[in-house]
């Protein structure tokens, strides 16, 4: 075998010609490697699938006009799977439309004149849209006069040239995502994604007015704003809002572990953070601890710290073409200023000053820091046996069935795809071990039903055993850089004792390891409940709508039908659990959204209000009956 593909390759070498050199026409490289345009594509179920990053990649050309300061106000309209995006700026020039959205190179934003800070580049993003989608409209109005272009997948189909249009100067950009299976399939847009992207916008852009669907948002405070929507636990002192040219930020400190940022660059969510967070990060940590001048920690000090910061660069120069972490070290290619020290300056200005005139916050925060302080050297009594008890089990450890590729792999293509399914039991986890994607899929085993982290210091994580081994098989301890697995899946039973051992597992997850949720990263995995079935065709149902239809498409050819409640994942073959884990896998992420009060949630899950919880599950009890089994 080895010697066939050495001769293949030699062939192939050989046969090296002219013909092998490809001349790919208009847009076709974009859809041949949408990746490099778009990142993941996806159906719409995360917040970063592709077809949210084409709806950004068109806003950003209406808010570039907004921060140039024309036309404050943009309307979205979502419908059907196709969106409308109508802004109030300019307009683009009638002559050159369908060059600015079809040809690569082209755009008005290379010259600093014109778009001194701007994040798109009328643009790579808004051809990629044109690219990717089945239907792309674009139509411009500037002083009485307009023109429509329409594409599809990239291809001009249609061209009005310059006509008499009565309107207000401003774009109209039309485009439906293309359905095919290679590209986004069967996608869906989830609005509350939506209404995320675009509360952001008007949080960095107050004054401007974004109405989508009807809803209209708006913001007067930037940051503070964003803030106070997003907190999920009470602010200990009143959140610290300062607002500078080309630089705002707020922060405060809550109850929680971790730290938690909101960063963006020229309008742009920097969701990876960048030399900018980077260097707030490290400016906070600095000020803070001159001001007491004592000699304290960093992770002490930035410890329950919730912030936003948004700066304006020239230039910016990100990661890549998606625009998710900023690797500009200058503010101005020419001013020789660094990122560093800009963010340090002014936060060292602002903050000293306002922690010597704001006495009262100052006790709180240095109170803050002291509590974490003294939970770290709690823990740190603890962690180097835990550690070694971890390193011990490990190099036996029957409750982790590891992958072979993983999230925070520095090489590679797949670290996207990479889970990790935390299941309840021997049988379970047998069965998902069986039938995984070893390359891909890790398993990690619980012995029953984890400890209550609900209103318990760190040093649970290193005193109990089980969720230390889980703590270590995530790589979690010291922050999600080092996450080992884009999903954490948890795979439970769907029964009384299922859903516990849910909700003990997403309380450990938020109380000891939020950032975890609120990136995204936890899912549940819904498997059947009911397998239908004859002798020519079978069902797997996950719900009683389901199993009716499936009942009904069988009874229809007059066999007999034959129906298994699947109670409990052990019961589920590998064979079977091969197609519920693969391709046509059915995960719910697991959301926190602005309007969740996460502390009195788990207080009531979660907490010692056991009459209370008894009250309401009699009052919302509903008994199910088993399926009949024909």
């Amino acid at each position: 075998m080895a010697e066939l593909d050495f001769n293949e390759t030699q062939a192939a070498i050989a046969n090296y010609t002219d013909d092998d050199i490809k001349h790919l026409e208009g847009l076709e490289h974009v859809r041949l490697r949408p990746g490099m345009y778009i990142g993941k594509l996806g159906d719409g179920s995360h917040y970063d699938d592709g077809i949210y990053v084409l709806l950004k990649e068109v806003l950003d050309n209406s808010i570039d006009e907004f921060r140039m300061g024309v036309g404050k106000q943009i309307e979205i309209t979502l419908q059907d799977g196709a969106v409308t995006v109508r802004d109030y700026g300019r307009g683009i020039p009638l002559g050159k439309i369908v060059e600015a959205v079809s040809i690569m190179n082209t755009g008005a934003k290379y010259d600093n004149k014109s778009f001194k800070k701007s994040v798109g580049l009328n643009g790579v993003g808004t051809k990629a849209v044109n690219a990717l989608s089945e239907t792309f409209r674009v139509q411009s109005f500037r002083e009485g006069k307009t023109r429509i272009a329409e594409f599809s997948r990239g291809v001009l189909v249609s061209d009005t040239d310059i006509i008499d249009g009565e309107g207000e100067n401003g774009t109209i950009t039309y485009f439906k995502p293309d359905n095919d299976p290679k590209i986004f399939g069967n996608y869906k847009y989830k609005e509350e994604f939506v209404e995320t992207m675009l509360r952001n916008y008007t949080y960095l852009n107050t004054g401007l007015t974004m109405i989508f669907n009807g809803q209209k948002f708006t913001s007067r405070h930037g940051l503070l704003d964003l803030l106070n929507a997003n907190l999920v636990e009470n602010p200990l002192y009143p959140i610290i809002h300062f607002k500078g040219e080309d630089i705002e930020i707020a922060f405060t400190h809550c109850m929680q572990y971790g730290e938690d940022y909101y960063s963006f660059v020229n309008g742009q969510h920097t969701t990876q953070g960048g030399t900018h967070q980077s260097a707030f990060r490290e400016a906070i940590g600095k000020t803070i601890k001159e001001f007491y001048n004592k000699n304290m920690e960093l992770p002490d000090i930035r410890a329950g710290l919730v912030a936003a910061i948004s700066i304006s660069v020239e230039e910016p120069v990100f990661e890549s073409q998606t625009k998710t972490k900023l690797g500009s070290r200058d503010m101005n290619p020419t001013d020789g200023v660094s990122i560093n020290k800009f963010v340090n300056d002014f936060v060292k200005e602002q903050l000293d000053n306002y922690l010597h005139k704001n006495q009262d916050t100052a006790d709180i925060l240095l109170k803050k820091i002291q509590d974490a302080e003294k939970e770290r050297k709690a823990i740190a009594g603890i962690t180097k046996a835990a550690r070694e008890r971890v390193k011990k089990v490990s190099l036996c450890n029957r409750k982790l069935r590891d992958c072979r590729i993983h999230y925070n792999d520095t090489k590679g293509t797949d670290q996207e795809k990479t889970s990790i399914f935390i299941t309840e039991g021997d049988s379970a986890s047998g069965s998902i071990t069986k039938s995984r994607d070893a390359n891909l899929q890790a398993v990690f085993s619980l012995r029953g039903k984890p400890e209550n982290s609900y209103g318990k210091k760190r040093t649970l994580v290193y005193e109990n055993e089980e969720l230390n081994l889980l703590q270590a098989a995530l790589n979690i301890e010291d922050g999600m850089e080092g996450l080992r697995y884009n999903k954490v899946i948890i795979a439970t039973d769907a029964d009384v004792d299922g859903m516990h051992i849910r909700l003990l597992l997403l309380t450990f997850f938020l109380q000891f390891f939020p950032d975890l949720v609120r990136n995204g990263h936890v899912y549940i995995l819904e498997t059947p409940l009911f397998r239908v079935r004859d002798k020519k065709q079978t069902f797997y149902c996950y719900s009683d709508e389901e199993r009716l239809n499936a009942i009904k498409t069988l009874e229809k050819s007059g066999s007999k039908v034959e129906i298994t409640r699947f109670k409990g994942l052990g019961e589920i073959s590998p064979d079977e659990f091969k197609g519920f884990i693969g391709d046509n896998i059915r995960l719910d992420q697991v959301s926190m959204r602005k309007d969740d009060d996460l502390s009195n949630m788990l207080e009531f899950y979660m907490g010692n209000n056991t009459q209370q919880r008894q009250d309401f599950i009699i009052e919302n009890l509903v008994i199910e009956e088993d399926a009949p089994n024909e």
